[in-house]
């Protein structure tokens, strides 16, 4: 179904207007917050933005101990809203997007196209199976092949990220895995694929991933600094590296309320945001799955009967460590949030308690 459409004002600073003294909604979420802050329902939550009709419902920092990608422990940050955070997977939705644009310039190829014809270096590698792979494949993360990275923590080199991250040639490694199920049958969280976009990106526009998204997407947001973790071989680390501040993580989320326009320019085309909040394939249970955002339906209000008061779509984009960008366009609702509970099973719990019992609650 198509949704509203809101103009997003004023990119080039932080000018959304906060919601009034007076408004009900923001000052029940203010409220439901201090409580499970003081109740210890939220732990480790790095920073919370949330905004409703393009008005800053509420804004909040706190202090904790983080990581960086690629550098590890860097002790308990006092974070502000000048403080530059890992997106980490979340990281693999912005690829997506800066694909898009890409492909509107002729640079990448079009999704159906055949994904190892894109990577003619690889001659070795062509197979009957592998021939059936398309550039789809990659953005659904449906390519069938053997890849586990769910299983297995980060730390373990098993981990397939991370024997990739460790292999002399990472899109060797990502492109030679076997293929054991069907392409395009089944989804497999695979950082390889998006590995796999970020380099077709580089390699059509003669850019690396961080400037090509400097040029295309942040820069036209009006974003600050930003960085993009890379390896010891100085390849991004694509599905997971980028890093910027709160506020323009929820600019990016803006973009996308607004059909990928910012300051009456059209970023990302209206027809590639589409796509990619379209659903290809279910992820698991409750979630699915389009050209590297997660969607799922998203219950809200008061209860009829057996029945949830009502159902909306929502967007996310979702990283290790609880960071997550909430976006439900029906209800033009953006909530990003920042943590620091990496590797933790327990890790979903603080930002899925922010979305549910925080900001929606209030929802009627």
């Amino acid at each position: 179904m198509p949704y509203p459409i809101l103009p997003v004002a004023g990119q080039q600073g932080w000018d959304f207007a906060s919601a009034g003294d007076g408004d009900a909604f923001a000052a029940g979420v203010a409220r439901r917050l201090d409580q499970a802050l003081a109740e210890r329902r939220l732990w480790n939550i790095h920073g919370l933005i949330v905004l409703r009709d393009g008005q800053r419902i509420i804004e909040r920092y706190f202090e904790g101990p983080d990581r960086a990608r690629g550098v590890g422990d860097i002790g308990t940050v006092r974070f502000s809203a000048e403080t530059p955070h890992d997106l980490r997977s979340c990281s693999k939705s912005i690829v997506a997007l800066l694909y898009g644009i890409a492909l509107a310039q002729g640079k990448v190829p079009a999704p159906e196209a055949p994904l190892l014809a894109a990577f003619p270096e690889y001659p070795d590698l062509a197979s009957p199976e592998r021939a059936r792979l398309t550039v789809q494949h990659a953005l659904t993360m449906t390519m069938g092949t053997d890849w586990d990275e769910s299983s297995l923590p980060y730390s373990d080199p098993r981990n397939s990220e991370t024997a990739m991250d460790n292999a002399a040639d990472r899109y060797r490694y990502i492109l030679e895995r076997a293929i054991v199920d069907t392409p395009g049958a089944h989804w497999t969280y695979c950082g390889g694929a998006t590995a796999l976009l970020a380099r077709l990106i580089a390699k059509g526009s003669g850019k690396p991933l961080h400037d090509f998204a400097r040029e295309h997407l942040f820069d036209p947001l009006g974003l600050g600094p930003t960085q993009w973790a890379t390896g010891t071989d100085g390849e991004p680390f694509a599905a997971s590296g980028a890093r910027m501040v709160l506020r323009d993580f929820a600019r990016i989320g803006m973009m996308m309320l607004s059909g990928g326009r910012a300051d009456g320019r059209q970023i990302v085309p209206a027809d590639w945001i589409t796509r990619c909040t379209t659903p290809a394939v279910s992820a698991d249970e409750l979630r699915r799955y389009g050209y590297q955002w997660f969607l799922l339906d998203i219950g809200f209000g008061k209860p009829r009967g057996w029945a949830v008061g009502r159902l909306e779509r929502m967007w996310m984009a979702q990283g290790e460590g609880g960071q997550r960008l909430f976006i439900i366009p029906a209800l033009q609702l953006l909530i990003a949030v920042t943590a620091g509970n990496y590797e933790r099973d327990d890790q979903g719990i603080p930002p899925t308690r922010v979305l549910r019992e925080i900001v929606l609650a209030g929802v009627e």
